[in-house]
């Protein structure tokens, strides 16, 4: 029996559970218990890549595979899936651990973005891969697909890569300098290089990924600056 927060989650998937401990596996993290959404979520990550390739490759006929690659990793990368899982309200039916709920984890990015993608998986369980699609339709309705759009969202790593790249230049080469905090709140400190124009710069996140971004984004403003 689905808790009334449960059966909230499901209208707002607008799909009904045959097997409800599945919708229920999905918001668990595994800091709750060993029945945890690990697995859904490795399998939902497909499901999600295969439903994203498949809506970009029919609504943009003519563009080139490089092209439905990028706009893809746009699509699926954590922020976006963060944001879904706040129109969601999966904060609200996670299942944590104490320790975990304690240290915020409700409304930490990667465990939402999981959660978004057990669910997926769920899905696709329960009623095979053509609900899951329509899921993941749902899901990104309202996103402007066209590619001037999506490349205005390309993120900082791969703006400056292509800036580089543009210009026969190597690529940033990217370092951790630092690691401080406990294991599951830490805080990253990268260091971001571009050798042939003596530029560095530092970035902090809560993810290697995100301090990364973060070092990246300021070279990238530096040289729009400085047009180097």
């Amino acid at each position: 029996m689905l808790s009334p927060e449960l059966q909230s989650l499901q209208t707002r998937l607008q799909h009904a559970f045959k097997d409800s401990a599945l919708l229920q596996r999905a918001v668990t993290h595994r800091s709750f218990s060993s029945d945890h959404n690990e697995r859904l979520e490795f399998l939902g990550d497909s499901v999600l890549s295969l439903a994203v390739s498949d809506m970009l490759f029919r609504r943009l006929r003519d563009l080139p595979e490089g092209d439905l690659s990028r706009m893809r990793a746009n699509l699926v990368k954590q922020d976006s899936l963060h944001r879904i899982a706040m129109r969601l309200k999966l904060s609200d039916v996670l299942r944590l651990g104490e320790g975990e709920s304690k240290s915020g984890g409700k409304l930490r990015p990667s465990i939402l973005a999981d959660a978004v993608e057990a669910l997926i998986g769920a899905v696709y369980l329960d009623g095979g891969f053509e609900p899951a699609q329509a899921l993941v339709q749902r899901f990104f309705e309202g996103v402007d697909l066209s590619p001037e759009k999506q490349a205005a969202a390309k993120d900082a790593k791969t703006a400056l890569q292509e800036l580089l790249q543009g210009r026969k230049m190597r690529l940033p080469q990217y370092n951790v300098v630092s690691t401080a905090g406990a294991a599951h709140k830490q805080t990253f400190d990268v260091v971001c290089e571009i050798p042939e124009l003596g530029l560095t710069e530092h970035g902090s996140g809560g993810s290697r990924r995100a301090a990364e971004q973060a070092a990246a984004a300021k070279l990238l403003v530096h040289l729009k600056a400085h047009n180097a």
